[in-house]
């Protein structure tokens, strides 16, 4: 074995993807000491992306001042990669930890994302990404819109910076004054979810709970993101608000790709884009990916399979390491996958097998590469 590639997503609640790719590192030198591992820690768009980003391909955190999800002056920050790609995470400005106890959707705004996005572009970033979730907000992106350019009119012709309470209050978008910056760019939001923007899979009834919405207040917010859309179509001419995606993070997907023109993607697809996955690829034995479940439904664009697709078409042998096994999990080996291997060792439940998940999975990867050094790999 002369080089193998690391890129496992997290399982959530028990091990991030770095520590994960330290496990596997670790024992794989304990079989072959030569052999070159190349980790690639997965970003989910998240808490934590820009760090992830650092991790696999280097570069510097840049500290940058902005406002927080209720308007307060926090220290943000953004990813600065080599060459003229940055990295912002949502959660870094309208995060749900910085909205601490009190949490209140209809007030925050997502303002302070689009003051790091505009501090990336003037500091020379040709390419942005932008990492979708954790957020605390349910504007539409119309605040992150607002430090970016986008003027909000009321009907008196105000303008205004709409939060997801004052969105119904929206009557003209003037898209004029955007960031000139921005023809320039390319900018991409991570998105792992393909929730519309509206309605009972949308933004405000899936995930405003959790940021503090009571029933009632769901339906407040679910209007008024579909009055921002209303007004969005005519001022764009094109009614975005059942794309794919447009309802993550509080309708910011909805918000970078109609009042940004931002491609919406995958998560595992923006970062193996961004790491050249594919000349990572080059002279590899062997891909080793994960994620804490593989069903069905990892077919829809997850790690593993995102991972195995790249390098099926390279002809390199993928290996899943995984926590749970579930129904229809063999259709990803038509994907790429090889072969999929549990890391639960024990029939036992998940609180407490996420207690020896760790040792667990560096029991798996030590009996997976003892298996192959053993067959002449």
């Amino acid at each position: 074995m002369k080089k193998i590639v690391l890129v496992p997503d997290s399982f959530k609640g028990t091990m991030s993807s770095g520590e994960i790719c330290a496990i596997l590192a670790e024992e794989a030198r304990k079989v072959w000491p030569e052999a070159e591992t190349i980790s690639i820690p997965v970003a989910d768009g998240g808490e934590g992306s820009v760090d992830a980003f650092l991790a696999a391909v280097g570069g510097k955190r840049v500290e940058e001042p902005c406002k927080g999800p209720y308007w307060e002056d926090i220290a943000g920050f953004y990813g600065r990669l080599p060459g003229d790609t940055a990295v912002v995470e949502m959660a870094a400005a309208a995060g749900l930890p910085l909205a601490g106890d009190r949490l209140c959707p209809e007030q925050t705004t997502t303002y302070g994302v689009g003051q790091l996005i505009r501090a990336a572009l003037r500091s020379g970033a040709k390419k942005v990404i932008v990492g979708l979730g954790g957020s605390a907000t349910n504007d539409g992106g119309a605040g992150m819109a607002a430090a970016l350019g986008v003027r909000f009119l009321r009907r008196a012709g105000e303008v205004y910076v709409p939060t997801g309470g004052t969105l119904e209050q929206l009557e003209r978008i003037d898209l004029s004054g955007l960031d000139p910056l921005l023809e320039g760019a390319e900018v991409t939001a991570m998105c792992d979810i393909d929730n519309p923007l509206c309605g009972p899979a949308g933004a405000s009834a899936v995930f405003g709970p959790q940021k503090g919405a009571d029933q009632a207040m769901v339906e407040r917010l679910d209007r008024g993101l579909g009055h921002l859309a209303d007004v969005a179509a005519e001022a764009l001419g094109r009614d975005l608000r059942d794309l794919p995606g447009a309802g993550a993070a509080g309708g910011m997907g909805f918000g970078m790709a109609a009042l940004l023109g931002s491609r919406l993607q995958m998560g595992i697809d923006t970062v193996l884009d961004a790491v050249d996955f594919a000349h990572l690829l080059e002279g590899a034995d062997l891909v080793i990916t994960g994620e804490g479940r593989i069903d069905s439904q990892s077919l829809r664009g997850k790690v593993v399979v995102g991972v195995a697709r790249r390098a099926k078409a390279s002809g390199v042998p993928v290996a899943a390491l995984v926590g749970d096994i579930g129904e229809g999990a063999e259709a990803v080996c038509g994907q790429g996958v090889t072969g999929i291997f549990s890391t639960n060792r024990a029939a036992i439940p998940f609180a407490q097998a996420r207690l020896r998940a760790k040792e667990d999975m560096r029991l798996t990867a030590a009996n997976l590469f003892r298996f192959l050094g053993r067959m002449g790999h």
